[in-house]
């Protein structure tokens, strides 16, 4: 590769390391400044399951109209600066439905800056023959790098500095992207004939599978919105539940990074059944790890649970997807998990409130249905990569 595709896979790495150091504070520490800022914890599932739910609504159409005006950089800029003035409102208010308002805008003006970076990332493996897992690795760096500052923040006497610190990883997003030069896609230069669609998003065994599969990502649910009030209510200082966090992401990338050379893609229906195993045994055990070094056991189970489920699920979608429709295969995957990840925010909150074990346990019969799912769908989805290999 070229001198200067070299410095511009650095420079996407820094795009992926910036929104992911925002991020990185966001997903552990928001629900508890959202608790510093008296919203009562069952309302806090409800606001991040609007969010989330808002968020797959809009992504395609944000993207939609990047894609469409072919200004996927500056698109990436201005939605930051947008979701910063929600950051701002949020600041300068209170209450459920103000926070509600915050967080459903900051989320579909936000989450669109991963599918763009992405897209981006993409044409730069095209045009300069770069490395997409070298780009992409920041991201999970500074996402650890980001659980860490955070645990530091949320010790002060006010939740405000989380916030700055987020606006701050948001803001360094959009001018890295303003700043990258534009790349020229192939898959701009044809266009697409409604009849050149793949029939198999037509089938309902697609959908039924992608259901199935979307089940042990949506079993996070708990995990995501309230594994910090959980540690937090048995004495983990939140430095140390910065730690909790980084260790699960340590471990997800010690996974990608040895993923390619142990061939372990190559066997994505075993990876899938292992995510939903590791599932039942993560989220059972979980109410019951009260102490700092069980609970980061249990983190290191993290790798199967996402790791390995999101390899499991990239690779099967790779064999019976064709190639031209890859990233709407991919899409349809995205939104399954969100759905069901946003139904399950909504869910565990007023669980929580009830018993924090709960949430937990809901997750727990989830990763089963998952694997009892998969276990009866195996033939299918042979079948289904299998008649693509045949043709």
């Amino acid at each position: 590769m070229m001198a200067s595709g070299k410095g511009l896979s650095l420079r996407v790495g820094c795009l992926f390391a910036s929104y992911f150091l925002g991020y990185g504070i966001f997903l552990p520490f928001f629900p508890l400044v959202m608790q510093d800022r008296g919203i009562p914890v069952e309302e806090i599932g409800f606001i991040f399951g609007a969010g989330n739910i808002a968020r797959i609504i809009a992504n395609p159409v944000m993207t939609g109209l990047s894609d469409h005006t072919g200004r996927r950089r500056l698109s990436i800029f201005l939605y930051s600066l947008i979701s910063i003035a929600f950051l701002i409102y949020f600041l300068a208010t209170g209450g459920v439905w103000n926070a509600l308002i915050a967080v459903v805008g900051l989320l579909v003006f936000w989450s669109p800056a991963v599918p763009l970076s992405d897209a981006y990332a993409l044409d730069v493996v095209r045009n300069y023959g770069a490395d997409y897992g070298r780009m992409r690795l920041w991201g999970s760096a500074a996402f650890v790098v980001a659980n860490m500052i955070g645990g530091w923040l949320i010790l002060l006497d006010s939740s405000t500095p989380a916030v700055i610190a987020i606006m701050i990883g948001i803001l360094s997003t959009g001018l890295v992207a303003i700043s990258l030069p534009p790349q020229v896609s192939t898959a701009q230069k044809g266009t697409v004939r409604e009849e050149d669609r793949p029939r198999l998003f037509l089938k309902p065994a697609f959908w039924l599978v992608l259901g199935v599969i979307g089940l042990i990502q949506g079993s996070h649910a708990a995990f995501y919105g309230f594994s910090t009030l959980f540690w937090k209510a048995h004495d983990v200082s939140e430095f140390l539940i910065g730690a909790l966090w980084s260790t699960g992401v340590a471990a997800e990338i010690g996974l990608f990074m040895f993923a390619g050379r142990l061939r372990l893609t190559s066997y994505p229906l075993a990876l899938l059944l292992a995510g939903a195993a590791a599932g039942i045994l993560r989220w059972g055990l979980f109410p019951f790890a009260q102490d700092f070094w069980s609970m980061a056991l249990l983190q290191l189970l993290h790798t199967m649970t996402f790791g390995m489920a999101h390899l499991g699920s990239v690779g099967f979608l790779s064999k019976i997807v064709p190639p031209k429709w890859a990233a709407t295969g991919q899409g349809f995957l995205a939104a399954s998990n969100g759905i069901l990840i946003a139904i399950g925010y909504a869910v565990c909150g007023p669980l929580y409130e009830l018993n924090p074990g709960y949430p937990f346990w809901l997750m727990a019969g989830l990763s089963c249905i998952a694997l009892g799912g998969l276990m009866a769908l195996r033939p299918l989805m042979r079948r289904m990569m299998a008649d693509v290999a045949s043709d």
